[in-house]
């Protein structure tokens, strides 16, 4: 298997999409307590083993997609699996702030950015951008 970096906007875009979930992925494994604190999360003191579920949940699963993405960026299938847990969770951070009381500057960028790679992953596969 050879990789290559996409030359032209439909492969860039998810291949960018990917490398920031790979980026945010090591992130979270190489620094899970800057992660919570950055997600507004905190262990306590008598579950010390909470500051683990950065770096196996988030990071296991930024990385995982994230790497397998940027290796088949130009696979379609790829493609809207990247972009698919992108919407939901820009979907599912969009429900807590309509309903958990949640509208702060911090989750809107979030969601924001959220949607942004879930588009930029999904923009190609749907045929958006050529």
């Amino acid at each position: 298997m050879q990789f290559s970096i996409p030359t032209d906007l439909p492969g860039l875009l998810p291949f960018c999409a990917a490398a920031v979930t790979v980026l945010l992925g090591l992130f979270a494994l190489f620094a899970p307590g800057l992660t919570l604190r950055a997600l507004r999360l905190q262990p306590r003191e008598t579950r010390p083993e909470a500051i683990g579920e950065p770096r196996s949940v988030i990071a296991g699963f930024w990385l995982g997609v994230g790497i397998v993405a940027l290796l088949f960026f130009d696979q379609m299938f790829i493609q809207l699996c990247l972009g698919a847990g992108w919407l939901m969770s820009g979907f599912g951070r969009f429900v807590s702030i309509l309903s958990d009381d949640g509208s702060t500057f911090v989750n809107w960028i979030t969601c924001i950015l959220m949607l942004l790679l879930a588009f930029a992953a999904l923009a190609p596969a749907f045929g958006f951008v050529s």
